[in-house]
């Protein structure tokens, strides 16, 4: 790749700026459970939530790392607000007590697309407890992101995460990545 090319595929330090900010606007929301709030402020109705789950292949194999088929979570804006809704009722049991989380969301890289809208990669470490024990979930991966410009701020339209883990060692996926 020339130096031009590389250049002209970065992204001004104002859109990575304001993506970076989205990105930690939205794991504040998380953090202190306005699940509300961040599909409100944070998800566009063109959503598409994806964690597909990692397989473990030989080092000479070419097939796929992340199967194309099985999902931890597949979601559209429908089913995410569906699993919003939930979370506010008594019955998402999965959440009783309610977890108590921390995003740290790191190495945020951006390329627009267009005008309104970016490519934006980063790195995600969820720490999350709950009750009253010493046990806790670390999960850790990397998150590929669409944002598009609606209503005056970025929305989340598409959402990759490729999770470093072949086998979740937590109870629950009831907390979004």
């Amino acid at each position: 790749m020339t130096m031009e090319r590389t250049l002209t595929a970065l992204a001004s330090a104002e859109l990575e700026r304001s993506c970076a900010q989205f990105l930690y606007r939205e794991a504040e929301l998380l953090d202190n459970t306005d699940y509300a709030g961040w599909i409100e402020t944070c998800l566009s109705q063109q959503l598409e939530y994806r964690i597909p789950i990692r397989t473990t292949r030989v080092r000479t194999s070419r097939d796929a790392e992340f199967s194309r088929t099985g999902f931890h979570m597949t979601d559209t804006y429908a089913t995410m607000r569906t699993r919003v809704d939930r979370l506010l009722t008594e019955h998402a049991w999965a959440e009783d007590p309610p977890s108590r989380t921390r995003r740290v969301v790191t190495n945020v890289r951006v390329r627009e697309l267009g005008p309104d809208e970016a490519e934006v990669k980063s790195n995600l470490m969820l720490y999350r407890s709950q009750g009253d024990t010493a046990g806790y979930d670390l999960i850790v991966g990397e998150r590929q992101d669409v944002l598009g410009a609606e209503d005056g701020g970025w929305r989340l339209r598409s959402r990759l995460v490729l999770l470093d883990h072949t086998i979740l060692g937590t109870a629950n996926l009831g907390v979004f990545l």
